[in-house]
């Protein structure tokens, strides 16, 4: 009888691990829902910002410009997206109504929009015709809509709320299927409100009411991932330059992180301890500036450039939304169309040649048959290489037939089951023995994608080893390329327009030097509110620029200026120019602002208002013209 307990354990021990062996790992909380993981399969997809700002030459209108500016000459949204489709990209997401309150459809609920503008004899649609022209061409469709208005003369009361969701209802219900749904962490400040002429501030946790809006988009656009800082179905990077951290997380801590949301710069690497599936959608501009001016044509990021933002954003985990800002006759600039187009190419040219298709690795230990390491190789997404219960470590190691070259290696894991892998290493043999590729890179967390780049190493085996993870590990691709050397592009002069020069007056000549010197790297740190410049002699001048501080720990930033100018330096005091400088905590770009010629000697720029007041003000560099 003990004999054939025995025997009988040893059976059901023996099915139990056969069991075990065709079984997945459990998922690991949280992850995505499915909707998530075909969004971030996109990769990379467009933004457009076109609307009265265009026109205004402007990055963030008042909410006062004159409706009649709004009136493009040849508006073209098929070739917008015959752009986007020829450049890689998978869809586009449209300003339908930035933070000036000009709506790009004719909105039902208020008269600041495009049925009373000029164009088409009020007659136009531009978010209906870019609808049309993505379904037509294969592009999927998304908008933006500012909940910040600063035309609105009841933005801030209760009121305003359930505006916004009409107008919000409106572009949901109109415009056919939305992959994704945009609303800004921009909200409240200065802004014109119906002729107020004030600053507004709101509780941006719960002004906008967003559990009545996710119902809302829940019921009508039940596909649509909801872009904000926090999320909930992707979550802002933190910067608008267009890169996600080494260290990626897909997790953010549910309720935390809000639009305006302080420690933004901690976005970029995903919270380890997160549990909510929100992964980092990265947005930048192929200009300095959102929207279109003239004076950035010579500033379109180059093909490395673009190229760079590719490896560090979807290859570090994240989504690429890459910005057109559409020109004023309605279409995207030729040299952006062009740069995009050859971006798209030269990706296609590193990534060509996958050097382990069809090379079956070996693995440190396996779950069996179903999730063999030869999955990471056989091109299905579905498919994946697993390990046992209670590991959470392996490796995979590919052998080729001869000496091969490599500098790219992918990586990919199943994150239906969840993001699991927390540290790895990639390795090659020379001469028997392993040794590290050289990364200039962390190679931590890998996600959805990771593409990790590397001096050039010729080798017969490649291994990687996966150090830590948060379970087994559940890698469905690996992939390895030798990308092609490129010539370094020129990047084109700036500003041709001559320069006056000029001292600062009361700041010790190797302080002010910072601020001319054409090194964005030092900043001049000036005391204070104001300060006064001396041309040396009258002069003509029509414009100045402003670059802040470019440092990550930036001080001194300007948002809010006036600039004075006079022959007598004790009396500068003719108001010439005055603003703000839109977006510059986020996009800390060169300002250029014009005004009417004027004659002086003596300049004084006035900061009326900084980021965060440290009691200086901040120039990377300040030139008049």
């Amino acid at each position: 009888m003990k004999k054939f307990e025995t025997f009988f354990c040893f059976l059901f021990a023996l099915c139990l691990g056969s069991c075990k062996q065709i079984t997945p790992p459990e998922a690991i909380l949280p992850i995505p829902e499915s909707k998530q993981v075909a969004w971030q399969q996109m990769e990379t997809y467009a933004f457009v910002h076109f609307s009265m700002n265009t026109f205004n030459d402007m990055e963030w209108g008042y909410g006062d410009a004159d409706i009649n500016l709004f009136n493009p000459t040849d508006l073209d949204c098929e070739q917008w997206v015959q752009t986007f489709a020829k450049a890689g990209m998978k869809g586009v997401i449209f300003t339908a109504k930035h933070h000036d309150g000009f709506c790009m459809w004719p909105s039902a609920y208020t008269d600041y929009c495009v049925k009373n503008a000029p164009w088409k004899d009020g007659k136009g649609d531009v978010v209906r015709e870019l609808s049309d022209a993505c379904k037509k061409h294969g592009l999927k469709f998304a908008v933006y809509l500012s909940p910040w208005d600063r035309h609105q003369a009841n933005y801030g009361a209760p009121e305003y709320v359930k505006y916004f969701h009409n107008q919000l209802t409106e572009l949901m219900s109109n415009y056919g299927p939305v992959f994704e749904v945009w609303f800004d962490g921009a909200n409240g400040g200065n802004g014109w409100y119906g002729g107020a002429n004030e600053s507004r501030t709101i509780d941006r946790k719960n002004y906008y009411n967003y559990p009545r809006i996710y119902e809302l988009l829940d019921s009508l656009q039940p596909q649509a991932i909801v872009f904000s800082d926090g999320g909930p179905g992707c979550r802002w990077v933190g910067n608008e330059h267009g890169f996600a951290g080494e260290t990626n997380w897909s997790f953010l801590r549910k309720g935390e992180v809000y639009p305006g949301y302080p420690n933004s710069k901690e976005l970029q690497f995903g919270h380890e301890d997160g549990n909510q599936w929100t992964a980092a959608e990265c947005d930048v501009s192929i200009r300095p500036g959102w929207f279109y001016h003239q004076r950035e044509d010579s500033k379109v990021k180059t093909v490395e450039q673009l190229t760079d933002l590719y490896y560090r954003s979807v290859g570090h985990n994240a989504t690429l939304l890459l910005n057109f800002p559409v020109d004023r006759r309605g279409k995207v600039h030729p040299i952006d169309s062009a740069r995009a187009v050859a971006w798209h190419q030269r990706i296609q040219e590193e990534l060509k040649t996958d050097l382990l298709k069809g090379i079956i690795p070996e693995a440190s230990n396996t779950r069996g048959k179903k999730f063999a390491p030869a999955n990471v190789t056989d091109n299905d997404y579905e498919t994946y290489w697993a390990t046992e219960d209670g590991t959470n470590s392996g490796s995979l190691t590919f052998t080729f037939k001869e000496p091969t070259e490599i500098n790219r290696v992918l990586i990919q894991e199943y994150i239906p089951l969840g993001q699991r892998v927390k540290s790895f290493t990639i390795e090659a043999e020379d001469n028997k023995e392993w040794k590290p590729v050289d990364v200039k890179e962390e190679t931590t967390t890998v996600g959805y994608k990771r593409i990790v780049r590397f001096k050039n190493v010729s080798t017969v085996k490649l291994r990687i080893v996966f150090k830590d993870a948060r379970g087994p590990l559940c890698i469905n691709n690996v992939q390895a390329f030798c990308a092609p050397p490129v010539k370094k592009e020129a990047i084109n002069a700036s500003n041709q327009a001559k320069q006056f020069a000029y001292k600062i007056v009361n700041v010790p000549e190797k302080e002010a030097l910072k601020a001319y010197d054409g090194d964005a790297s030092t900043c001049c740190f000036i005391e204070g509110d104001s300060f006064t410049l001396d041309l040396g002699a009258e002069q003509t001048i029509s414009s100045f620029t402003y670059l802040p501080d470019q440092n990550d720990s930036a001080k001194g930033m300007v948002t809010d200026y006036e600039l004075f100018v006079g022959s007598d330096p004790n009396v500068v005091s003719k108001k010439v120019a005055a603003g703000e400088f839109s977006n510059i905590k986020n996009n800390p770009i060169e300002q250029t602002i014009h005004f009417i010629p004027v004659k002086a000697r003596y300049i004084r720029f006035v900061a009326k208002r900084l980021v965060e007041d440290q009691g200086v003000i901040g120039m990377a560099n300040f030139a008049v013209l």
